[in-house]
């Protein structure tokens, strides 16, 4: 069994870890740290368990086996290493951290005190992304040659009483978040399109501020992969009715995926467009891989390099944006080292 802490509600997924873990047999929720007293004090009472307001108290619990992170992105670092040293295992919202370096660190105290770390790349256990992974391994779509996936909801649309749309307004501020759109909504593109195609050789990136918000709203990236092939990635949180589309082209196929609506083109499958029968069956979610990891030692298949190159084409999207050109993401690897 393990005892798990909730660190923080700052997140819109909070809720949901919460009830993941409730959900799961193996785990029991403790107590509550927020760095918002507030916030932590209500949540605290409605899980009806305790809340602690000196994080410290928490870490040096021994009955605590583990914590799950949902604070503000720009205290990951902090965070994650002192649970880490406190040999507390870890489950974070993503990203882990804004650069490559931090996760470099943070993988460092994690492995120097042998502790079990899962960040939440939920779609790389989804049926769709297995599916388009076993159309890329058996050759059906030959030679990948571009990649496209959008994702973008309206959470930044004002409506009547909510001048900034739904989400809520912490998300807005760039100390916090380390940027808007494509480092959150934006993750998930970027995470699968990396699984599918491979290493990223260089990222350009325009991050818009189209409501004037300080953080951007609206988002492309276009990737240059290692293998030659291309990627378009695409977020915002000003897009109302936009449907999740995952598109992969190559020299002997064609895979699109929209929602549920998925159709293969293949060479090697005749003339038309074939309809999947039966999608594979979904892996087990971040959590619950993440309970097995720490209690039956099932290595987990989101890694540490999902992990890492999640932060590496955010941050090189960032420069790209800031800097207004392409940048290769061997720039960031020096950067590293120079450090």
């Amino acid at each position: 069994m393990l005892n798990v802490a909730l660190l923080s509600k700052w997140h819109v997924h909070a809720e949901d870890y919460a009830r993941q873990a409730s959900e799961n047999e193996n785990v029991t929720i403790k107590v509550v740290w927020d760095e918002n007293e507030e916030r932590g004090r209500e949540w605290a009472e409605k899980l009806n368990v305790a809340f602690e307001a000196d994080l410290l108290q928490v870490l040096q619990n021994p009955e605590i086996d583990a914590v799950i992170v949902d604070t503000p992105t720009n205290l990951h670092k902090e965070v994650i290493i002192l649970a880490a040293k406190h040999k507390k295992h870890i489950f974070t919202e993503k990203v882990l951290a804004f650069t490559v370096q931090d996760c470099d660190e943070i993988f460092s105290v994690i492995k120097e005190n042998n502790v079990k770390l899962m960040v939440s790349l939920p779609r790389l256990t989804e049926d769709y992304y297995i599916f388009a992974q076993e159309t890329i391994d058996k050759g059906l779509l030959g030679r990948l040659t571009s990649i496209r996936c959008r994702l973008a909801h309206n959470g930044a649309v004002p409506f009547e009483g909510n001048p900034n749309g739904w989400l809520p307004n912490h998300f807005f501020n760039k100390e916090e978040c380390g940027g808007g759109s494509f480092i959150d909504l934006g993750a998930h593109p970027i995470y699968l399109t990396n699984r599918l195609a491979g290493p990223a050789k260089a990222v350009t990136a325009r991050l818009q501020n189209t409501l004037g918000y300080e953080v951007d709203d609206n988002a492309v990236a276009v990737i240059e992969y290692e293998s030659g092939a291309l990627g378009t990635l695409e977020t915002g949180f000003l897009a109302n009715g936009s449907p999740f589309q995952l598109e992969l082209y190559g020299t002997e196929g064609t895979l699109l995926i929209e929602e549920r609506n998925i159709r293969l083109k293949s060479k090697q499958l005749g003339d038309g467009w074939t309809v999947p029968e039966q999608l594979p069956e979904p892996i087990q979610s971040p959590m619950v891989q993440w309970v097995n990891n720490i209690l039956g030692n099932v290595e987990p298949t989101i890694t540490e390099e999902d992990i890492r190159n999640l932060t590496l084409i955010n941050q090189a999207a960032s420069i790209s944006n800031e800097q207004e050109r392409r940048i290769e993401t061997v720039e960031l690897t020096t950067i590293n080292q120079q450090a």
